[in-house]
């Protein structure tokens, strides 16, 4: 029970500083709209519009309000879920980013599934193994791995696998034969991380006293494998996974590009284009907020494998 209260507290604390990072990138995001040359009234408003027209408009959004008073207009929008409308999309940004949200975080979830799967293993036998031909070999596949841009296996996955082979389509949103590609080009630089990191971990930790201890007492070696070695080797893989899920929620705009997927990524490089200003502060802001809740999360899972985490 008190440890239940402990981790209540804990996981309210980190709501709180989540709070805090939201509202500065509220600041920052609006900071960086006002700084952006033009009027999003103009943007608004046919070539042709005269200046009265324009001024009109400006008073009509609230442009002519001082700064502050705008900020308190948006972030009160933002707290009833309103984010404001696209100036070329004509239509609330909330459903445009609502939209192309899942077809990311289906792409992130694949990526991060096929990227564990691969990492996960490979590193365990690698640090298990270690100066044998298997640790070798997966040493290269690290270095190959991390080396070897996501952009560049992208292109050759369509190469291959979609012109020359016909097997994959090589663009669009579907069904896991659309998502394999631009998925695993995601995944293989992850997965080499993931197995260098749990590699290294899994080859001191097996080297500590109690390591030792454990063996004394006839525990067979698979049970101290997953059981004991892999619970404190995999704490540094949990960081470096929940940042890069944000990332990839975060939208992984080049990949996203490459094959036409319909996603956040691909939407911020339109808006960016089409000098869509509030629809970019609108996806910087949900983007921030995707990220701090996966970072939260990755505490509340530090805590569930390692009870001895300070809670302070």
């Amino acid at each position: 029970m008190k440890g239940d209260k402990i981790l209540l507290k804990f996981i309210l604390k980190r709501l709180g500083y989540t709070i805090f990072v939201l509202l500065g990138v509220s600041i920052l995001s609006f900071g960086l709209l006002k700084l952006t040359p033009g009027s999003p009234a103009r943007l608004m408003l046919s070539d042709d519009a005269t200046e009265e027209q324009i001024k009109e408009k400006e008073i009509e959004m609230g442009l002519d309000k001082p700064l502050m008073t705008q900020y308190l207009s948006y972030m009160s929008g933002v707290v009833r879920g309103d984010l404001g409308d696209s100036l070329f999309y004509k239509m609330p940004n909330s459903k445009l980013i609502f939209q192309r949200l899942p077809a990311t975080a289906y792409l992130t979830l694949v990526a991060m599934g096929i990227a564990l799967l691969i990492g996960i293993p490979v590193g365990i036998i690698a640090g298990v193994k270690r100066g044998t031909a298997i640790d070798f070999t997966a040493m290269v596949f690290g270095l190959l791995g991390q080396s070897i841009s996501g952009v560049v296996l992208g292109l050759i996955f369509i190469l291959f696998f979609a012109v020359k082979l016909g097997w994959l389509p090589a663009m669009g949103y579907g069904g896991f034969e659309y998502v394999i590609m631009p998925a695993t080009s995601l995944a293989m630089q992850m997965a080499a991380l993931i197995s260098r990191m749990l590699r290294s971990g899994m080859a001191d930790v097996l080297q500590e006293d109690y390591i030792t201890a454990t063996y004394a007492k006839g525990i067979s070696s698979k049970e101290i494998n997953l059981k004991y070695a892999l619970r404190n080797a995999i704490l540094p893989v949990i960081t470096i996974v929940g940042l890069q899920v944000g990332t990839f929620l975060g939208g992984a705009v080049v990949t996203e590009q490459i094959f036409g997927w319909p996603g956040i990524g691909t939407l911020t490089v339109q808006a960016i284009g089409l000098r869509d200003f509030p629809l970019v502060q609108s996806i910087l802001l949900v983007i921030s907020a995707c990220f701090v809740l996966v970072n939260l999360l990755v505490d509340i899972i530090y805590t569930l494998v390692d009870p001895r985490m300070d809670f302070n």
